[in-house]
């Protein structure tokens, strides 16, 4: 049995996962399932990746047997076979619940069963990986985490192994990192490598691209490699050399220009241009910007006409730019929880700045502050008085809306440097807005906070 059988993106698990804990189970739905009550209990069909004939209604009323877990066999008029039978309990065991009944399903005297054993754990792990995609597999190893307490659990080195990583695992790992005997931090590095390595491919060559700016075009140049020729100056210095060269076979006649003299642009000197200073909110709730963020900073770090800091802070500052060419130690240099001291993390931001009108500053913080707000307020605006480029983002993940403190938010919005969350995506196109001094490209402009 392999990951080809696993259900796709709208199967039942994903609203077990997703949508079940909305409280679905009232309405039309389910009077559908009401109707069915009293019918006989049936095996219900097969999946609809491996049906022969279409049948809407039963695996409408599977999908909602899978939801809803064991109890609901009567109401469904359903009975699981086959791999059914292996989904389902990997359901139950994560989603059962007890009389809660979390996430739709569970009832009685069931309660989750996963238990503290890691070997069956383990083996859990491996079932959802080989019944679910990917994406569906991160969201239950989320809430088994979040629902079952298994933190510890992954302490151990088969646990590891056994996982689908990805960013929220990371920051599991990152929070536990103290915690961590050396017989697994082998272990959890290769983990963390694994997740920074991917993300590195999916951001880098986007990120240089938009950032680099290789050419300079002021300076011109009389004999400029293919790539560098400004090919509307050439032609129109060119245009008196414009040949017309008859059709063939009644074709009509065509023309070229002949380039005697090639005009192109200047290399931009790989000298540094600009300063950047990521100044990151190393609070339990910003982890997935952690991990982003330091991947960035690895990214500009290695471009030669930037100088990249990376400071980490809660209510100590940690300069860790000096281990910017490995992404990896950066984020097992950080300790996530702890409180949050924004000012004392800027006072020493401003404390690095040596040239204000060439340097970008990027709090990436949910700005619940712990430390002095007032004077919080007045080192940003000195900052921007002094001509530094000031950019604060609530958040730097592909998540949702985050939890921010507004007040703080509309006092630097005040300020002309306007808090808002930012998608990894998006990263690139805000650092070279910051770079180039003009308006950042906020997304959905209107809901952010003024």
């Amino acid at each position: 049995m392999t990951t080809t059988d696993s259900p796709t993106t709208d199967s039942p698990t994903t609203t077990t996962t997703a949508t079940a804990q909305d409280d679905t189970r009232t309405g039309d739905t389910m009077d559908t399932a009401s109707d069915t009550a009293t019918a006989p209990t049936a095996p219900c069909p097969p999946s609809a990746q491996h049906a022969t004939t279409p049948a809407p209604d039963g695996e409408r009323m599977r999908r909602w047997r899978m939801v809803l877990g064991a109890d609901s066999a009567e109401a469904t008029g359903c009975t699981l076979t086959g791999q059914d039978v292996a989904m389902d309990g990997a359901l139950e065991a994560l989603y059962g619940g007890g009389g809660k009944k979390p996430g739709g399903r569970g009832g009685g005297g069931r309660s989750a069963g996963l238990g503290a054993s890691a070997p069956s754990v383990a083996r859990w792990l491996g079932d959802i990986r080989t019944y679910f995609p990917s994406s569906v597999v991160q969201v239950m190893q989320r809430d088994a985490i979040d629902r079952l307490g298994l933190s510890a659990l992954l302490l151990e080195p088969e646990m590891l192994e056994a996982v689908e990583a990805d960013v929220h695992l990371v920051g599991t790992l990152l929070s536990l990192n103290k915690a961590m005997p050396e017989t697994t931090k082998e272990t959890a590095r290769a983990v963390v490598r694994k997740v920074v390595e991917d993300l590195e491919k999916r951001l880098e060559s986007r990120t240089k691209a938009t950032l680099t700016g290789a050419l300079d075009r002021s300076a011109r140049i009389s004999r400029p490699r293919h790539r560098d020729i400004d090919w509307d100056r050439t032609i129109r210095a060119n245009l008196k050399n414009y040949l017309t060269l008859p059709g063939a076979d009644g074709e009509p006649d065509t023309g070229t220009v002949v380039p005697e003299r090639l005009i192109g642009y200047g290399r931009a000197s790989q000298s540094v241009k600009k300063d950047v200073i990521l100044c990151i909110d190393q609070s339990g709730s910003m982890a997935a910007s952690v991990v982003y963020a330091s991947v960035f900073g690895a990214v500009l770090a290695s471009m030669r006409t930037l100088a990249t800091r990376l400071v980490v802070f809660d209510t100590a500052v940690v300069d860790l730019t000096d281990q910017l060419d490995d992404p990896v130690d950066v984020l097992f240099g950080t300790q996530l929880g702890g409180g949050t001291d924004i000012n004392r993390a800027l006072a020493y931001c401003q404390s690095q700045i040596s040239r204000p009108a060439d340097t970008v500053v990027v709090l990436i913080s949910d700005l619940y502050e712990g430390g002095i707000r007032d004077e919080m307020l007045k080192r940003v605006a000195a900052m921007k008085a002094s001509g530094v480029q000031f950019v604060t983002l609530l958040a730097l993940s592909d998540e949702g809306a985050p939890a921010y403190d507004h007040e703080h938010a509309a006092a630097l919005g005040a300020l002309g440097a306007p808090a808002f969350a930012c998608t990894p995506d998006l990263f690139p196109d805000i650092m070279a807005a910051a770079i180039e001094k003009r308006p950042l490209p906020i997304p959905d402009r209107e809901a952010q906070p003024q």
